[in-house]
């Protein structure tokens, strides 16, 4: 970029900053027609999950159609994914939920509790995100078993119910209602589920199909109004989602509150659904991505995220990210670029200028009808099963979030099991691998004796190979670990006759170094001395030799114990090995 006109420059500064500006000016109308049958099949998919899942955050169902309308026309100009559909999620909408309602009630307080929840998505700047794998489908897991069991109270048809997500509670105050079980209600929701489901298996079966599961909830709602309508669902005590209003986002920057008293919970919802949502986002962006060979730039999403909710949050939005099941409908229905996301803008746009009012009579039954339906595919067995058959620590920190979400809280769940995730990763920084070497029969290769059994150690020299950076977390176990191997192996080439004269530490692994780092090396060399071993250094990085020069380290043991290769260092040790 630097050998690039001024002009040029500017203009590959703006292209990675605001991605359309890439793709855009080499649009044309064979790609649009791809995707506009992908943006409308999308747009048909966030009616009813818009819905939905605004009822799972204990919103106005408004709100969540509101949602596909701004937060796609944002992600369109700076997302880079080409496949990405932004939506609502239905883990981040129970967490704001969970969160915010322990300051403002959603009933009582609705105004309030709208106003924390906007502002709660500003993520209050833009999360990296630190979620393992196994952490992310252990929390998806459980996340969705608590929502499954709150849906109870839409498939029995239920007027109360507990406001806490714990499992006990939920189950408790499904028990504690069961006067109001709506027997016509549950049979209602059983048909759509079953509906729902065979859509589904009729896509797994025939990929072809996809839009056949793609419109099921459409069809779901359609259905359940028109049933609702004519045959007066309120009348047989099936309730129904309300009034919905005509027109487009209000502005709501009016309504952020950042009242010392809630700024907690708002810290607190921001963090966690931030973490979440960017975390899902990223990695179904990357996973699409590398099925066309393609890259997603994790850095321009999480600018394109933090942009379309803040900005979202401003328009009375509340959190969106990028769904699967958007992501995956987007992908099949043939979409070749971001435009697909203005095209459920627009879609979106007309519903509220002219059809809302129709989806005022949407049975609660059906939307959990299509939540059950949704949640059902998160729950992965088969990928439990290869967690446990393949790394236990993994399918612990799985299993931490998958049990501890229902059982504890959402948030503590999730902390759990990022924390069995950084003290996984603070043992391998603190317990890095090293490894004695040995030398392949009838060739110039080093390896770990271990590894390859039949590698041969050479008598009076010992090789050992340290795998990460030493510093002060390190230092102190690398030390202890090199005395121990050079103690064993003194005291076995003394049951040989033999004397180790030399230690021959290969740093080519070591890709930095601090001034810890550096004192334990000097200690290391200090003990060997005092014992008759010389210490020798194979294959420095220039990194790690900068720091030796900078910190005098090489003044001190000498530029002659450093070399290249082993042969250079074997060579160098003299007769007493060669005649070995």
């Amino acid at each position: 970029m630097k050998n690039k006109p001024p002009g040029r420059q500017r203009l590959m500064l703006i292209q990675y900053f605001v991605p359309i500006f890439q793709w855009l000016p080499n649009y044309d109308l064979g790609l649009f027609k791809y995707d506009l049958l992908a943006g409308i099949t999308i747009a048909s998919l966030a009616i009813p999950q818009g819905i939905s899942y605004a009822n799972l955050a204990k919103i106005p169902p408004i709100i969540g159609l509101y949602s596909s309308l701004v937060p796609p026309l944002v992600y369109a100009v700076f997302g880079s994914s080409k496949h990405l559909a932004v939506g609502t999620v239905a883990a981040c909408s129970v967490l704001i939920a969970e969160t915010i309602s322990g300051v403002a009630s959603p009933v009582t307080e609705q105004h309030l509790y709208i106003g924390l929840a906007a502002l709660g998505v500003l993520r209050l700047g833009i999360l990296v995100d630190f979620l393992s794998h196994s952490a992310i489908t252990g929390f998806m897991g459980g996340t969705a078993v608590l929502i499954i069991l709150q849906q109870l109270k839409g498939m029995l048809g239920l007027k109360h119910f507990t406001q806490k997500t714990s499992l006990v509670s939920v189950v408790k105050s499904i028990f504690h209602y069961r006067n109001e079980w709506n027997l016509l209600c549950f049979l209602i929701g059983i048909v759509f589920l079953a509906f729902l489901q065979a859509t589904r298996f009729v896509r797994k079966k025939k990929p072809k199909l996809f839009w056949v599961s793609a419109i099921g909830p459409m069809v779901v709602v359609l259905v359940g109004c028109l049933f609702a309508y004519f045959l007066n669902a309120e009348k047989h005590n099936i309730p129904i989602v309300g009034h919905l209003k005509k027109g487009v986002n209000q502005l709501s920057i009016k309504d952020l509150n950042f009242d010392s008293k809630y700024i907690g919970a708002v810290v607190k919802a921001g963090l966690v659904t931030g973490l979440i949502a960017l975390a899902e986002g990223i990695a179904i962006a990357r996973s699409f991505a590398i099925q066309t060979n393609e890259q997603v730039d994790g850095n321009k999403e999480m600018i394109a995220f933090g942009l379309m909710n803040i900005i979202g949050s401003l328009t009375s939005c509340y959190l969106t990210t990028g769904p699967f099941s958007k992501t995956a409908v987007n992908f099949n229905a043939g979409c070749r670029t971001a435009m697909t996301n203005v095209v459920q803008s627009i879609c979106m746009l007309l519903v509220l200028l002219f059809l809302a009012p129709l989806f005022s009579y949407t049975p609660q039954v059906a939307l959990a009808a299509i939540i059950i339906s949704a949640m059902l595919a998160l729950i992965k067995y088969k990928k439990y099963y290869h967690l446990f058959k393949t790394d236990k620590f993994d399918f612990l920190i799985c299993m931490c979030a998958f049990l501890g979400v229902p059982f504890i809280s959402m948030d503590m769940g999730l902390m759990i099991s990022v924390g069995l995730s950084l003290v996984r990763a603070l043992l391998y920084i603190a317990r890095p691998a090293s490894c004695k070497l040995g030398r392949i029969p009838d060739s110039n290769l080093y390896r770990d004796i271990e590894q390859y059994p039949e590698a041969t150690a050479i008598p009076g020299l010992l090789l050992l190979k340290v795998g990460s950076p030493i510093y002060f977390a390190n230092g102190s176990y690398i030390r202890d670990r090199i005395l121990r191997l050079v103690r064993d192996e003194q005291h076995e080439d003394n049951s040989n006759s033999y004397e180790l004269k030399y230690l021959l530490l290969d740093l080519g692994g070591v890709t930095s170094i601090d001034c810890t780092g550096i004192e334990s090396l000097l200690e290391v060399r200090r003990c060997l001395e005092n014992k008759g071993t010389k210490m020798m250094l194979v294959n420095p990085r220039i990194d790690v030799m900068d720091k030796f020069l900078n910190s005098h380290f090489m003044d001190t043991i000498g530029k002659n114990v450093v070399f290249l290769s082993y042969e250079d260092a074997i060579e160098a040790c003299g007769s007493s090995v060669e005649s070995s």
